[in-house]
């Protein structure tokens, strides 16, 4: 009997013992709870209480968690249906609050997500739900955050993970996409034809300029040309009335044989004359061609020392 009762007092010492070592995992707090009243929390590691007095009410996983929005339908302020879901990434700050302030914490985080996100969507329109999802997250973020605080919860992050509109809206929405852009093509075509037009007409117009100026220097040039040759002629015609005045005659038949003579030339070079009928005594030519010669001679005999001076006057032909 005496061994009987030491080892049944041996095996309630340790039940004893056991009920009074806690040991903790890292990234979960225990509260600790004395005849139903909240009395401490138990952190990471190894922990005594005081067995069948003391006991382990709630089991605080502080580590950040996500909590999914299921997907439901939400009116937009403009009445289109849409089909929204998200998501939540929260964290336990005191695991006291968590464990006694709020009855189910994940379902109240979850209901509370859900309605805020009704109300924030339901004043906006459809093209700002879909186009505004940093300004829903953030006015999601601060309301859930709020609401959540008093329960030692803190809101890290709200996200919408996904916005369906009805596919008959989105049909007109792509119907207003490629119109919009069809119009923007049409205004850079136009933009490039109107561009190509005014480059068209500063070429066209820098044409007119050029050739302006080059008809004015071939003006210029033109009448300096005739300028030029009729100084020349001017000399030449002074220098024959010299030549007159002084009473040289060979100088006069000189142009005037010269002249005949270039006119016989332009009616041999002419292209469509082959035989030509000259009105005209041919001893005239000869007589032009005879004061030439004497010319010359006059002038040679001129320039030998001691030779005699050329009569003066107009050279005789054979017909004379």
């Amino acid at each position: 009997m005496g061994s009987t009762f030491f080892i049944v007092l041996a095996i309630v010492a340790i039940v004893v013992v056991a009920k009074g070592v806690v040991t903790v995992r890292q990234g979960f707090e225990y509260t600790v709870e004395r005849f139903g009243r909240f009395t401490k929390t138990l952190t990471p590691g190894f922990h005594l209480i005081i067995p069948f007095v003391d006991s382990i009410g709630r089991r605080i996983n502080m580590m950040e968690q996500v909590l999914d929005i299921p997907g439901q339908e939400i009116i937009t302020r403009d009445n289109a249906m849409v089909g929204v879901d998200g998501v939540v990434f929260f964290q336990v700050l005191d695991s006291a609050k968590a464990a006694y302030e709020v009855s189910d914490l994940m379902n109240a985080i979850m209901n509370l997500t859900t309605t805020n996100l009704r109300t924030v969507m339901g004043s906006m329109d459809l093209d700002e739900t879909l186009s505004q999802r940093d300004a829903i997250n953030a006015r999601l973020l601060t309301v859930v955050d709020k609401a959540t605080h008093s329960w030692g919860v803190k809101v890290t992050r709200v996200e919408v993970k996904d916005i369906r509109p009805p596919q008959d809206i989105v049909n007109a929405m792509a119907r207003q996409m490629k119109a919009e852009r069809e119009k923007r093509a049409a205004i850079l075509e136009a933009e490039g034809q109107r561009n190509s037009e005014i480059l068209r007409a500063e070429g066209a117009k820098q044409s007119q300029i050029l050739e302006a100026e080059g008809r004015r220097e071939a003006a210029f040039r033109d009448a300096e040309a005739r300028e030029r040759a009729a100084e020349a002629e001017a000399k030449a015609t002074e220098l024959v009335s010299e030549a007159i005045a002084k009473g040289s005659a060979q100088a006069i038949n000189y142009f005037v044989a010269q002249k005949y003579v270039e006119a016989m030339t332009a009616f041999a070079d002419s292209r469509n004359s082959k035989v030509i009928f000259m009105p005209m005594e041919a001893s005239a030519l000869v007589g032009s061609l005879g004061g030439i010669g004497e010319l010359v001679k006059a002038v040679a005999s001129e320039g030998a020392p001691g030779a005699p001076q050329a009569a003066t006057g107009l050279p005789r032909t054979r017909d004379q």
